[in-house]
């Protein structure tokens, strides 16, 4: 059974946009000093999309041989591809991962009984000694598992006992628990929900797949932690005091143009790399088509993360330590935030 916090690493690239492979490692070491449950490798937070598939495997090879049984390892192998979730998977079991990540297919749109029965049907067969996890998140893909289909899929597929829950809909995950019983595994999917989605009874979840641990892996896993023995108000501590970069996953604003306001969401893992490539960790740039953050979008995410800061200084402190940086001065570097936005394209909008 998966429990606790699950981070969902980010994939480090240098400035050319090549694997940053030194980084790579650095940051596994440093989630294995948070004592994270387990890592999340080559999923859709970890830019899965504009992987090649040879660096895809390269990613999983080299975490699982990192991690070598310190903490659980997930591969990322899901597809609108049925075939290559296949071919991705059979590799990761290669590898030595302990589940798999699959994403509902998106764009091409299956229903919920053709991504049960053309999909995550064949992966978990072909893989009985791994567990598969369905990652539902329709506001990405598209569509979605149904919990009627998840519950027929955990009655047939012995190795489908966890899902990441990432719908938005407490009345979903509800659902999920009262057709899949109460051994089944609820990960949530949003970091600024899963405190609650632990608390409700009629959900009880188990832990997260987390954005936000790429930063913060100890007080995440404390958070989460605190929360399954019933220590809320310690739970409820480390929730608060992060609340505004955990619902900062994606950053919105309204952006001038010489033809009006223009809306821009900056989604992740654009702003959690970010704020990490600021903050001087190995994160590096987003690739194409994913590109940088605006000045106001950046802005507001410096605004978060010094309200955290000033709320409870100590959650920066394993960054700190680990990685040598001065957080306070990189927050404060203007010149240096520029380097990570659109500020030049923008002064082109502008006067155009």
């Amino acid at each position: 059974m998966f429990n606790g916090t699950f981070t969902a690493l980010i994939t480090p690239m240098t400035g050319d946009g090549d694997l940053d492979r030194p980084g790579l490692e650095q940051l596994v070491e440093f989630q294995i000093a948070g004592n994270i449950s387990g890592l999340v490798i080559a999923g859709t937070t970890g830019e899965s999309p504009t992987l090649a598939w040879e660096e895809h495997c390269e990613l999983i090879d080299r975490v699982c041989r990192l991690v070598a049984g310190r903490c659980a390892v997930i591969a990322g192998t899901g597809s609108n591809s049925t075939s290559e979730a296949l071919a991705a998977s059979e590799h990761a079991a290669g590898a030595g991962a302990d589940g798999l990540l699959l994403v509902d297919p998106y764009y091409n749109g299956p229903s919920s009984l053709e991504i049960r029965r053309e999909y995550l049907e064949p992966v978990a067969s072909r893989f009985p000694e791994l567990q598969v996890i369905p990652y539902l998140v329709p506001g990405r893909t598209g569509t979605a598992l149904l919990p009627e289909d998840l519950a027929i899929l955990a009655d047939r597929c012995v190795n489908v006992r966890t899902v990441k829950e990432a719908t938005g809909d407490p009345q979903n995950a509800a659902r999920i628990r009262q057709l899949c019983g109460p051994d089944f595994t609820i990960l949530s999917g949003d970091d600024d929900r899963t405190l609650a989605m632990i608390a409700d009874p009629s959900i009880a979840a188990a832990g997260a797949i987390s954005v936000w641990s790429n930063l913060f892996p100890g007080p995440l896993q404390q958070m989460t932690d605190s929360a399954l023995t019933g220590d809320t108000e310690s739970a409820h501590r480390r929730v608060d005091a992060l609340a505004p970069l955990l619902a900062s996953v994606h950053v919105q604003t309204v952006e001038p143009s010489t033809h009006g306001p223009v809306q821009c969401k900056a989604r992740s893992p654009l702003p959690v790399k970010t704020l990490m490539h600021l903050l001087g960790l190995p994160s590096g740039p987003c690739r194409r088509p994913l590109g940088r953050m605006t000045r106001a979008g950046l802005q507001s995410l410096i605004d978060a993360t010094r309200q955290v800061h000033a709320t409870d200084p100590t959650l920066f402190s394993p960054i700190i330590d680990f990685f040598a940086i001065d957080v306070e001065a990189r927050l404060a570097d203007a010149a240096l935030a520029d380097q990570f936005t659109y500020a030049a394209y923008e002064a082109e909008l502008l006067t155009a």
